[in-house]
């Protein structure tokens, strides 16, 4: 089996029911992407699929055809994505376990919606959860994010 992980293309040998978490923890050694629930409700495990965020524990790695983006592949340690550096700036981070994925579905909510209001946020992050209650830091990051990626396009 092929997969296109972060602009590389892995050949593996898996079996096709294998969550695409476990492959990508290890098979690839991308650590990034975490284990949360297992039942694809907290969204620690949010990587994108042709830019689409996914739960990866509960996607079968054999119904995978499209690119996949994880938390390593969003930006460079020399050239964050602007979501990356916004929870930086606004120290979003408390124990950091749900980051990964709440950075990889706000990624993707700017994608979509690149002038967010604060439903828009609520909405779109509902299903990323976070035990240490960094909603009101995440929201303002993505605020940031939008704002700088407005201002890199302009």
């Amino acid at each position: 089996m092929k997969l296109n992980v972060n602009g590389h293309t892995h050949e593996l040998d898996v079996e096709p029911d294998m969550p695409l978490l476990w492959v990508l923890r290890d098979e690839l050694n991308l650590p990034g992407t975490k284990y949360g629930c297992g039942m694809a409700l907290c969204g620690a495990c949010t990587v994108h699929l042709d830019g689409v965020p996914v739960r990866s524990c509960v996607t079968p790695v054999g119904s995978v055809t499209g690119a996949i983006t994880t938390i390593e592949g969003l930006g460079t340690p020399a050239s964050l994505h602007a979501v990356q550096a916004a929870w930086i700036a606004h120290q979003v981070a408390q124990c950091g376990y749900c980051q990964s994925g709440q950075i990889m579905s706000a990624a993707a909510l700017l994608k979509t919606n690149p002038n967010p209001s604060d439903a828009d946020i609520d909405t779109a992050m509902s299903g990323n959860l976070c035990r240490c209650g960094a909603y009101p830091r995440i929201r303002a990051a993505i605020h940031a994010a939008a704002a700088s990626l407005k201002q890199g396009a302009a």
